[in-house]
Formats: structure tokens, C-alpha cells, sequence
């Protein structure tokens, strides 16, 4: 498959066959052409995309050269990566009911069928609801059940759990595995969060260099670069078969983790948790009530020396103050009080609708604020500022991302940013090299993958070097390696003295790259504390590392490989 003017193919040499009711799970490196494989499936490339598509792809006996995807709406469900962008009505009950309408099901068999969907996602107090004031986690489960409702032979879903908190991505992959065993149906996925999705897959695919290679997961994910912890954490320990499942790979830990808890005891992380009561300003912090720069990582093992700038000489970058957010009858945020220091890198995680996407537009400045107040280190309201002032002190990255791109080239959109953050030319170009190499500079946004114009977002606001740095499911779309590049950048951001805060529901990100953590529920803060008390305590948020070797304290392959490196000495 190749794209008009793209000087090599997408994809080259594809011989895939998938068998009726398997799930295959298809991985790669962002912008590696899954979504471009996938795509095929239903006839969207090329008939939509355009470029030329050479070899046969058969569907269930129909060649999509020859019917295009209204041709195959009746056996082939799709769910994209951007939900928002295929929603065709307004309301989520409306939405369901979309595709039997296309297919001229009977109003009884919709109605039974939007009811039967709407108690299997969880989202039947949504069911009025306007789409575009849902949550990106909501949105995320109304689009996999509007095409649920079809009920497709062929089910294709790119990164269908990015959204998703992990509860919520649990109960999606739960019914998507009833669907492959009790009815035959077949699914392909595309995900870079493995650690979800892995141990449910029949059958991996990964695309290299616009080639693929299929097998067992265990076999291909043996010597493949995007791998998840579990994965990593086999070969380290040099177990054979490897295991893909936390089950597993427990039983196969247990010498393992005999031999880490001889170490003896961890000692105690080195920085206190916030106070309960936080202080009347920011400006009466003494030295002694700010927090060290000692990170969780450092539980154990002397991972790298603490910078002298973390938490130490800039006090506390936001404060927010009885902080309420309401979207008509809805409470977003529940008067919350929440002290950010400069020097951190926090996570606020929680359920999707729990309210972080509005505490973060509500602490940047722009978005809809109830009552409270919002104040940084030199006591100034973000929402009191020009929007070119705001640009320098409270950067925001929103979870719909593309928003914020408007020129025609990633060239522009790099030069654009420059500009208008008095920034050297070319910082925003090297910026997106780091986190994304590879991308033609005069390639379309829109052009891109979801994780490629996630890596150019990023690119563009960060290049303003904000003092407060807000970002909102900054991972999607991202493959492993992006995502250790882009946990580097916010960790130097932090050890320069900014404040960072990241909403997430990437539990593993969050383990490797955290101070502390947030939890929010029903626009409440439920818990706050150091990343590793807040994270390991909790079966939904613990990362596969903490649930391989618990009782044993330690989150992280970074921790692991430090432990093991000890026990060698």
C-alpha cells in the first residue's frame, strides 16, 4: 500500500490470514502502519484515503477493491482511534441506534439491542447525554458501542483502550473475549498499551518497516522492541516460556521474589507527604515545609543524584482554593483545595468522568470555573491573563490534541510555535525529534498518525517552556519507546523547577515517571500521596512489576534491573 506522493509504501509484501472467532492483536511503533492495516479491512484504505492498494484483501469473500465500506458496513464494525471524529449524532442513545438504522434493522431489535449494549458498557445514565460533553473515556465506550450494536462479524478496533481508565478497559476487553468465544466473532486490535491486551490475544501481528510477521504473542513479543513490563521483566529474569499474563508470570517470580526480599528492608522514601492543611499562601512556605527532590524511584536503589532545583528554590507553582466546576447540572469539581509544587512531576488519575479533564482546564485558565480561586507562585490567576501571557506560565496539551494544529505542514506548525514562544528556530523541530523521529517535515497534521500529532502537540507547547505544565492523556498513541522519551522530557522539565501535571490512566507511564498521585472521584480528590504508596496499594493502578513481585516494593524494570545489579554486587 502506497500513499499519493509518499516516496516508500506504508505496507509492502502482507500475507495475513485471520481465522474465523480469533483475536489478533497487531503492534508496531507509531506510525508503523497499523492503522493503515487495519484500515484495509474495511475498504476505508483506499477507497477513502486514497493511493494505491496492489495484492487482494478479502473480507469474508468480498474484495474490497471492489465494494467499498458501505459495502461491508454489514459485516465489518469499525471503532477509530479518534471516537469523536466518527460520531454521527448528538445524544449517545442516538448513537447507538445509528448503524441498525443504515442497516434498516426493526425499531424492537434496535431498541433491545441499544439497552442490552447500554447495561454492558456501563453508560446507561449517559444514555441522554450529549456526546460532546462526555468525558474522553465515555466517548471512548459509546464509539465501541455503537458498533457493537450491529453485531459485526469482524470487529476492528484501533486502540480501543487509550481512553480507557483500567477498570473500564478490564469490562471492554472482558466483552470483546465473550464475543470471540461465546459467537465466533472475529476481532483484530491495534494497541500500544500491551500490558492490557496482550494476554487475551490469540495471535500477535507486528509491523515492521511496513512488513509483518505473525505468531504466538509469547513467540513474537520474544525479541520485539515494543514489548510490555511483563515481557521485559521474563527476559530479564531469563524465564522460559515467557509469560504473558500477570498469573503466570507470578508463578514463574516465585524464586525471584525469594531472593529480592533478602535484600532485607526498603527504607522510606525521603520526602514527606503534603501537609493535611495546606498553607494560607504560598508565598509563607519555609524551607523546611517544602517538600525534597528525592523521587520514588529512588525506594531501594540510588538511581541518580537528586537535582538541587527540585521543590527547593521556587516553592509551590499552583494553588487551587475551594475550586468548583459545573457543566449545567453536572459538578465536575466539587470544591476542591489542591496545592501542585514546582520540581514535581504528579499524576492525577481516576475513573474516566471523574473530573480531571475539567480541573485541568480550570487550573490553566480557560475553562469554565464555578467558584474558587486559582493562583501561581507570584499569586497570579491564570484566567486573568492574555492568552499570549498564558502561553509562558500554564501550557496546556488537551486530550483532543489536534485542535490545536491548524497550518499545513509539520514544518510550519514546528516554525508557528518558535515564533510565538521566542524560542531559537528549529527548537520545535528538535523537540519532535526526540519524541517522535522520523516525521517528514512536510507532511499534513492531519496526514499523521494519532500518535504522530500527539508528538507534534506536544512538540508545539512545550517548546514555550511554561513555569506549570498540564497534560491530558499525554500517551495516547504513543509506542514504548516515545513514552520513555517523553517521561525524560517532563522529568527534566520537573528538575528545572516546573510544575507538572499529568492526567492519565497509563498506570505503567505514571510508575516510571510520577512523584506523587492524585486520585480523583466524582470531582473529588479521594487520595493524594507519593507514587509509590498511592499506586501500589491499589489493585486497579498497580503496575505489572508491583503485581508480579508483591510483597516485594518495587514498581518499575528500572527499580528491577537496580535491585539485580545489587544483588550481582
Amino acid at each position: 500500500m502506497r500513499y499519493d506522493q509518499a516516496p516508500e509504501p506504508t505496507l509492502r509484501g502482507v500475507d495475513l490470514e485471520i481465522g474465523e472467532g480469533e483475536l489478533v492483536l497487531v503492534i508496531g511503533r507509531t506510525g508503523s502502519g497499523k492503522s493503515t492495516l487495519l484500515g484495509t479491512l474495511n475498504g476505508h484504505v483506499p477507497h477513502f484515503t486514497g493511493g494505491q492498494l496492489s495484492g487482494r484483501v478479502e473480507v469474508f469473500g468480498r474484495d474490497t477493491a471492489r465494494h467499498r465500506p458501505r459495502d461491508l458496513a454489514d459485516v465489518v464494525g469499525v471503532v477509530g482511534q479518534d471516537p469523536l471524529a466518527g460520531f454521527v449524532s448528538d445524544t449517545v442513545e442516538e448513537e447507538l441506534a445509528y448503524g441498525m438504522e443504515q442497516l434498516a434493522l426493526p425499531p424492537a431489535t434496535m431498541r433491545k439491542r441499544v439497552e442490552e449494549t447500554l447495561d454492558l458498557l456501563g453508560i446507561a445514565d449517559l444514555r441522554a447525554a450529549p456526546l460532546r460533553d462526555l468525558s474522553g473515556g465515555q466517548q471512548q465506550r459509546v464509539a465501541i458501542g455503537s458498533v457493537l450494536t450491529t453485531h459485526p462479524r469482524l470487529l476492528v478496533l484501533d486502540e480501543p483502550t487509550s481512553a480507557l481508565d483500567p477498570t473500564g478497559a478490564e469490562e471492554v476487553l472482558a466483552t470483546l473475549t465473550r464475543l470471540v468465544h461465546d459467537l465466533g466473532v472475529t476481532v483484530v486490535i491495534a494497541e500500544h498499551r500491551l500490558e492490557r491486551v496482550v494476554q487475551y490475544a490469540d495471535r500477535v501481528v507486528e509491523v515492521v518497516d511496513g512488513r509483518v510477521r505473525s505468531g504466538a504473542p509469547a513467540h513474537i513479543l520474544a525479541d520485539s522492541m515494543i514489548a510490555p513490563p511483563v515481557i521485559h521483566l521474563g527476559r530479564l529474569a531469563g524465564w522460559a516460556p515467557l509469560p504473558v499474563s500477570i498469573r503466570d508470570a507470578r508463578r514463574a517470580a516465585t524464586p525471584l521474589r525469594a531472593r529480592l526480599s533478602a535484600r532485607g528492608p526498603a527504607e522510606p522514601a525521603q520526602f514527606p507527604a503534603e501537609p493535611a492543611q495546606l498553607p494560607a499562601e504560598p508565598a509563607q512556605l519555609t524551607s523546611a515545609s517544602r517538600p525534597s527532590a528525592q523521587r520514588h524511584r529512588m525506594h531501594h536503589v540510588d538511581l541518580s543524584a537528586p537535582s538541587a532545583s527540585r521543590g527547593s528554590s521556587r516553592g509551590f507553582g499552583v494553588t487551587a482554593r475551594k475550586l468548583r466546576v459545573q457543566h449545567g447540572r453536572v459538578v465536575a469539581v466539587a470544591g476542591v483545595d489542591l496545592t501542585l509544587p514546582a520540581g514535581r512531576v504528579t499524576a492525577l488519575m481516576g475513573r474516566n468522568g471523574a473530573g480531571k479533564s475539567s480541573l485541568l482546564w480550570a487550573l490553566q485558565g480557560a475553562g469554565t470555573r464555578s467558584g474558587g480561586q486559582v493562583a501561581l507562585t507570584d499569586g497570579t490567576d491564570p484566567a486573568t491573563l492574555k492568552p499570549a501571557q498564558r502561553r509562558s506560565r500554564v501550557g496546556l496539551v488537551p486530550q483532543s490534541a489536534t485542535d490545536l494544529l491548524y497550518l499545513d505542514s509539520v514544518a510550519a506548525e514546528c516554525h508557528q510555535a518558535d515564533l510565538e514562544s521566542n524560542r531559537p528556530a528549529g527548537s520545535g523541530a528538535a523537540l519532535l525529534a526526540r519524541l517522535a523521529p522520523g516525521i517528514p517535515g512536510d507532511r499534513h497534521p492531519r496526514d499523521l498518525s494519532e500518535g504522530q500529532k500527539l508528538a507534534l502537540v506536544l512538540a508545539v507547547q512545550l517548546s514555550a517552556q511554561p513555569e506549570v505544565v498540564l497534560l491530558d492523556e499525554p500517551t495516547r498513541g504513543l509506542d514504548y519507546p516515545a513514552k520513555e522519551r517523553l517521561a525524560q522530557l517532563l522529568r527534566g522539565l520537573a528538575d528545572d523547577g516546573h510544575t507538572v501535571v499529568v492526567s492519565t490512566h497509563d498506570v505503567e507511564f505514571v510508575a516510571e515517571s510520577a512523584d506523587e498521585v492524585v486520585v480523583m472521584a466524582d470531582g473529588d480528590i479521594v487520595a493524594q500521596g507519593l507514587c509509590a504508596e498511592v499506586i501500589a496499594a491499589s489493585p486497579a493502578f498497580a503496575p505489572q512489576v508491583a503485581k508480579i513481585l508483591a510483597p516485594v516494593p518495587l514498581l518499575t524494570l528500572t527499580q528491577v534491573r537496580a535491585a539485580f545489579a545489587e544483588l550481582q554486587v
